[in-house]
């Protein structure tokens, strides 16, 4: 027997191709050709029975050739100021983390692109999980439309690269997953609502500024030079705070610098001066992360008062800056946090030391 076509690994072009060749094989009128692209990702079903639009027949002609996996929700904890976090099971068992962020009339989502993460980012509680392995498309985008999926739905209108992993280093599958969050036959979510953040991974970097579309950049910093950068990231020997300012001078689109708050670390006058000096040559906006205290790590978080000061420095030395809400302190909110209480941490290793990193 014929393996079963994944369909949401397709893009919406291949999706339509291949939906095409079926449709005509099968004797179909090319509309419905339309009517299943719709229920992949735009008002998605949760299978091909749900699909009552068509004949039943159809449905279970398309069920023996595609397939339309889902992602099981084994956990769900919702905060008392609205943020939800999800704890999805793999076919694997692997389990990876989202996070739904209300704020007025938007909803962002924090996804993950891999399960675990390789870089061991000194305060990061995934980085402490060790990396297990890249996602699939389908795993990636199927975040998304897990949560709407859900009854009621969660209409998301931002998606944030922030989660599980580094996508940069599953290029191969983020790059289409890009197409899948964007596309108007798919999730449709405006490029300049969708941010990919990385600890500064060069190709990747370029891989993403070669797209036309207008998709957001923010690069990990965490640290205003190299040694205390090398010690808080060890990717930073791989690609160094100078290579990756040189990246974000030339990305054709506005760069934010995210930089979590480490108590006694990184958040002394001096830091701020040498932050604001960088963020200014690349013009950059700055964005402050309070850091979670559920992930992290043994480090300490900056007090609110210190964290306000730390940002009037930077603006005095005219940076745009922003200090981003606490969110979710009530439950495991903290990336990594929630996946590591239920099943335990992995030895990590460096990114180097397994063959499923693929940047590009």
């Amino acid at each position: 027997m014929t393996q079963r076509v994944n369909l949401l690994n397709l893009t919406p072009s291949d999706a339509e191709t291949t939906l095409s060749g079926a449709m005509s094989e099968l004797g179909q009128p090319s509309y419905r050709v339309g009517q299943v692209l719709r229920r992949l990702w735009e008002v998605p079903a949760a299978s091909f029975d749900d699909m009552t639009e068509l004949p039943v027949a159809l449905r279970s002609a398309l069920h023996e050739r595609f397939v339309l996996p889902r992602l099981e929700l084994t956990e769900r904890q919702t905060s008392t100021d609205g943020t939800e976090k999800f704890l999805f099971r793999l076919h694997d068992g692997e389990a990876i983390e989202t996070v739904s962020i209300p704020d007025g009339n938007r909803v962002t989502l924090c996804i993950s692109s891999q399960a675990g993460c390789a870089l061991r980012c000194a305060f990061c509680a995934t980085g402490a999980m060790g990396f297990s392995r890249n996602l699939e498309v389908y795993e990636i985008a199927g975040q998304v439309r897990e949560v709407r999926l859900l009854d009621p739905p969660i209409e998301v209108t931002n998606i944030v690269f922030m989660g599980m992993g580094e996508p940069m280093m599953n290029w191969k599958a983020v790059d289409p997953t890009l197409t899948l969050l964007n596309d108007p036959r798919a999730l449709g979510i405006g490029a300049r609502h969708i941010t990919i953040s990385t600890v500064g991974v060069l190709p990747g970097i370029v891989a993403l500024g070669k797209r036309p579309e207008q998709f957001r950049l923010a690069i990990s910093i965490h640290a205003p030079w190299d040694e205390l950068r090398q010690q808080l990231m060890p990717i930073n020997t791989k690609f160094p705070l100078k290579e990756v300012l040189e990246a974000a001078k030339v990305f054709d689109r506005r760069v934010t610098f995210e930089y979590v708050m480490l108590g006694g670390v990184n958040d002394g006058i001096e830091q701020a001066r040498e932050l604001a000096a960088l963020a200014r040559e690349c013009r950059a906006f700055v964005n402050l992360i309070p850091l979670h205290p559920g992930g992290s790590q043994g480090f300490v978080p900056t007090s609110g008062n210190e964290i306000s000061r730390f940002a009037r420095l930077l603006r005095d030395r005219d940076v745009e800056v922003a200090v981003r809400k606490s969110r979710g302190m009530d439950i495991a909110a903290a990336c990594g946090q929630l996946r590591v209480e239920r099943l335990g941490r992995r030895p990590p290793r460096a990114a180097e030391q397994h063959g499923d990193v693929e940047v590009v």
